[in-house]
């Protein structure tokens, strides 16, 4: 069961502790609070869990800071949609929101290399207009011996040349614990230039104590991958993981499974599971063309594979794409056969506006007949 409270309630309301004194006291029942900060207000919302069946609906509705209350089923009880939940979807992060509706484009280094090449996607993406990124600092590696990125030594130059040109948001992989602290110690010191999105890689996506962790700090939102070998419902209860400890600000990322029969790409693209994830969840879904297609391999129609695949993503309602730019692919330590070049850049973001002024217009197109018919 889920109590949601009246939007802008204080915590240190006289209000909020007599309806948490009541709910801590049901028999039977653990008590989990989440807060929700979206464009324009706070909801707090309170999670009944346990044997909730016997409760009195009325009862709790009736309690001093409740508006309404849902009753949730046992799948995806944070970030799934339930019956009668108009709760809205997403959230916003330094100043940007990330919802079921808008749309962000990460697009950037797939591995942090040298300066130079930061400053100049960073440059590049502020000429664009654009406020978010990607830049990898951890990168685990199949093979041992392979660049695993410059970890916390590249934070400082990377952080102060996103505030530099206005980058916002950063999704950054980590791949222990740690790396949480040593981004947050990194951003405080450098007085929080710009904001960084936790990114949990294909291969972490089971790795439920790192989950736990991530999922215990509430400063920084997550972009959790789906596990390349595994189902659906899997990826979706990691994702729950995140949110059962208290951070349910969460992107589900959809970037390929892997499979021979998706050869000749890297993976077998899945964006068909756009709406599925919209549909079973509240949280923006996000696309990962590059390394769903792994080339630069292109149609007769001169259009890049990868290109074909953000359009297929979007077009279905994707809400954020994660796609790798370089300035030097030859000289990029990590997947440079298959990012972007920087010349392709204005071309890329104004198709994937084409794209995804495409889709309002087939929602527009479906809703008219639904009204009509």
């Amino acid at each position: 069961m889920l109590a949601i409270l009246h939007p802008d309630t204080r915590l240190d309301s006289e209000e909020y502790r007599q309806t948490l004194h009541f709910l801590e006291n049901l028999p039977g029942v653990s008590v989990r609070v989440h807060e929700v900060q979206g464009a324009k207000q706070r909801l707090t919302e309170i999670y009944l869990l346990g044997d909730t069946k016997s409760l009195n609906q009325d009862e709790i509705i009736a309690l001093p800071a409740v508006e309404r209350v849902i009753r949730i089923s046992d799948e995806y009880r944070i970030l799934g949609r339930h019956r009668d939940d108009r709760r809205l979807s997403g959230f916003t992060y330094n100043g940007v929101t990330f919802d079921q509706d808008g749309l962000n484009v990460f697009a950037g280094l797939c591995a942090v290399d040298v300066p130079e090449h930061v400053e100049i996607m960073m440059q590049a993406l502020a000429e664009q207009g654009q406020s978010c990124t990607r830049m990898g600092a951890y990168k685990p590696r199949t093979n041992p011996y392979s660049f695993q990125g410059h970890g916390r030594g590249c934070l400082p130059w990377v952080f102060e040349k996103a505030g530099k040109h206005g980058i916002r948001v950063i999704a950054m992989e980590i791949t222990h614990e740690s790396h949480i602290e040593e981004i947050d110690t990194c951003l405080e010191k450098l007085g929080r230039p710009t904001g960084v999105m936790l990114q949990v890689g294909t291969r972490n996506t089971q790795n439920f104590e790192l989950l736990k962790a991530i999922g215990r700090q509430s400063t920084y939102p997550v972009l959790l991958k789906r596990g390349f070998g595994i189902t659906l419902d899997e990826s979706l209860n990691a994702a729950e993981y995140l949110a059962s400890e208290g951070n349910a600000n969460v992107i589900f990322c959809l970037r390929g499974m892997k499979t021979e029969a998706g050869n000749p790409h890297r993976n077998m693209v899945d964006f068909a599971h756009v709406p599925v994830v919209k549909r079973l969840t509240r949280m923006p879904v996000c696309i990962d063309p590059s390394h769903s297609v792994g080339s630069r391999e292109h149609a007769p129609d001169g259009i890049l594979d990868v290109m074909h695949a953000t359009a297929q993503g979007v077009i279905a309602g994707a809400n954020m794409v994660l796609v790798d730019f370089h300035p030097r692919p030859e000289k990029a330590l990590v997947d440079g056969p298959q990012a972007l070049l920087m010349e392709e850049l204005p071309a890329y973001l104004e198709d994937v506006r084409l794209c995804h002024e495409t889709w309002k217009k087939r929602q527009a197109l479906y809703r008219n007949r639904q009204t009509n018919g």
